[in-house]
């Protein structure tokens, strides 16, 4: 695991490899659509980007916007509607991302998305089950960690049963999950992630998650002074497959 300084250095390191060391890539479907056929569907990409960078406790927003860069205000409007409780979805923030018209091909079902993030983020009502056992939420970690301060149990999964083999034939999340786990007075996060574009989501995926581990502490303070003194750790990052589109891919790095 690679221990940067900032998430700027995070981000360029990532984009040298990209710009250097990748490779072509033609996938046979991309968000759920067939594009085998497609040549500007060829992508860049390399394989377990990973990185940790130390947060020291810093909790100023503008040091993150400053560092990640993120599509603002967009990013924190979304965010917003995240963390609603609410399993939104369509929701409405989608509408104003800088892709919003190639996001808006893959509502098929009655205008809805295949999952959204306030889906996964808030998937229990009454009644709803497992295997065995009532669904589990955002919230719910919360009181966990609440509970059991140095629990190792504390993870949001993103990535659900449903999604396995993508049996629908539609999106499935890029995300894995999220898991936090306090020790000596530091919330560390980790996030699993399977599939990242560079270009169009790297950014945003970091400050939305850096957003949640905050959030998560916030809430965290409110109901057991024992978090008071907690501070944000180290955030690391683990994803398996970082990629550009071919054409964006040289109109970052100016290649041919």
């Amino acid at each position: 695991m690679r221990i940067v300084s900032t998430f700027s250095e995070a981000i360029g390191e990532v984009g040298r490899l990209l710009a250097e060391t990748s490779y072509l890539v033609h996938p046979a479907r991309w968000q759920g659509l067939d594009v085998s056929s497609k040549p500007e569907a060829d992508m860049r990409e390399i394989l377990n980007v990973n990185f940790s960078v130390p947060l020291g406790g810093i909790e100023d927003l503008g040091t993150y916007q400053f560092q990640i860069q993120p599509n603002l205000p967009w990013a924190d409007l979304h965010f917003d509607e995240r963390v609603c409780g609410k399993p939104l979805n369509p929701g409405e923030t989608w509408k104003s991302w800088p892709w919003a018209l190639s996001a808006d091909k893959h509502r098929t079902e009655n205008d809805k998305f295949t999952h959204t993030y306030m889906e996964r983020y808030w998937p229990s009502y009454p009644g709803r089950r497992g295997l065995r056992y009532l669904y589990g939420d955002l919230d719910d970690v919360v009181t966990q960690l609440k509970e059991e301060p140095e629990t190792r149990q504390a993870y949001l999964p993103v990535f659900f049963p449903e999604d396995t083999g993508a049996i629908h034939r539609g999106r499935v999340p890029c995300t894995l999950g999220y898991h936090w786990i306090q020790r000596n007075g530091f919330l560390h996060t980790t996030y699993y992630i399977r599939s990242c574009d560079y270009y169009r989501h790297f950014r945003d995926d970091l400050y939305l998650t850096l957003r949640l581990s905050l959030w998560l502490l916030q809430q965290l303070r409110t109901r057991d002074s024992r978090w008071d003194q907690v501070r944000l750790g180290l955030f690391s990052f683990n994803c398996v497959s970082m990629h550009m589109f071919i054409n964006e891919w040289r109109k970052v790095f100016g290649r041919t």
